[in-house]
């Protein structure tokens, strides 16, 4: 069946990955990507995208006026935002709230005046930060790990789940995103437009233009690649903190499923991510890292934490599972090395995005 999907943030990581992978997977879609290329990097997408026959079109989500046009729409897909922790520390509103926030109330109201299904990217960060740092775990040689038994429900050493409790902080980035998510229920509820929302972990893969406050898997492997240095920030210095990790890839064929057959998925929020099977600290990280690129640089410790930074994050994925036996594909290795991959065939036109 063809559909007519607009993808925002389309000419980003994730949604320039989406566009192309829905694209080739079913030719028969019209995909549009909107995107205002303010991320460094994201024109860089813009031939791939032609390549694979998307359509652009350039607009902002922040701005009403920029979703006119459209003769009718399927699906609309949610992928634009500011995913960083740390760029709202200082200056909540812009662009945070402005993005985040207005930008998908605006997403909403294009997706009910189609009737269109709602694809939802959101992240972890939605949990709070305190209750996740309070947690029992466990120091490893080379990474922390929570433990089975603890205080609150929704949490073991398989991950979070989705009935962690939500009270107490979790950013603003992480507010804006929860934020969403309660309107999102809300247009499902009161306005009858099927939704599905997808708790993300970390993403990564080629294309990813990593940095020092999002993209961590490819910075690491961007600076070992380059020659040049990092650090350990926060608990001890020790580079023991540990995250699960998602190859694009593997989103996108859960997106795809969950466009395909929207019933199945239909005001549901799901845990989305890589899982203790797919997972790394930052140790375990440098060593891929110097075995896949030859290179060992300069690690600095620091022995202070970041403003909202958390020891430990994995996904329970055991709901989406569930519902349609999908886990992720692709190893920490496999995903470490397509993105290599990646970058010796473009090393001087990242070179000064990555570097």
């Amino acid at each position: 069946m063809s559909k007519q999907i607009l993808i925002t943030g389309g000419a980003g990581f994730v949604g320039s990955n989406l566009c192309i992978y829905l694209k080739k997977q079913y030719p028969q879609y019209y995909v549009i990507a909107f995107d205002n290329l303010k991320r460094r990097g994201s024109e860089l997408n813009l031939a791939r995208l032609k390549e694979a026959g998307v359509v652009f079109m350039h607009g902002d989500c922040r701005n009403p006026e920029d979703f006119n046009g459209f003769s009718h729409l399927d699906v609309v897909i949610d992928a634009s935002a500011d995913p960083s922790v740390l760029s709202g520390i200082n200056s909540p509103i812009y662009p945070l709230i402005n993005s985040n926030l207005m930008g998908t109330v605006n997403c909403l109201e294009v997706a009910d005046k189609y009737k269109a299904q709602f694809v939802f990217l959101s992240t972890s960060r939605v949990y709070p930060i305190q209750p996740m740092e309070n947690a029992a775990f466990t120091e490893q040689e080379s990474r922390f790990v929570w433990k089975d038994e603890q205080a609150l429900p929704g949490i073991s050493s398989k991950g979070i789940s989705e009935l962690f409790p939500l009270e107490g902080s979790r950013s603003f980035y992480g507010a804006t995103k929860l934020a969403s998510e309660y309107l999102i229920t809300e247009y499902q509820a009161l306005r009858g437009i099927q939704t599905v929302i997808n708790r993300c972990g970390v993403l990564s893969g080629p294309w990813q233009m990593g940095k020092v406050d999002q993209g961590v898997l490819v910075l690491w492997l961007a600076r070992h690649f380059y020659k040049a240095e990092l650090s350990y920030i926060g608990y001890g210095g020790t580079g023991k903190q540990m995250r699960d990790v998602l190859h694009i890839d593997d989103l996108c064929e859960l997106v795809a499923h969950q466009i395909a057959f929207p019933d199945l998925y239909n005001g549901q929020i799901f845990n989305v991510g890589g899982g203790n099977d797919v997972s790394f600290s930052l140790m375990e990280l440098t060593q891929y890292c110097q075995e896949i690129t030859g290179n060992k640089i300069t690690i600095h410790p620091v022995t202070e934490n970041r403003v909202a930074d958390i020891r430990i994050y994995t996904s329970d994925c055991s709901k989406i599972h569930a519902i349609n036996g999908w886990k992720p594909q692709k190893n920490i290795e496999t995903l470490l090395l397509d993105t290599f991959e990646w970058m010796k065939a473009n090393e001087q036109q990242l070179k000064q995005i990555l570097s």
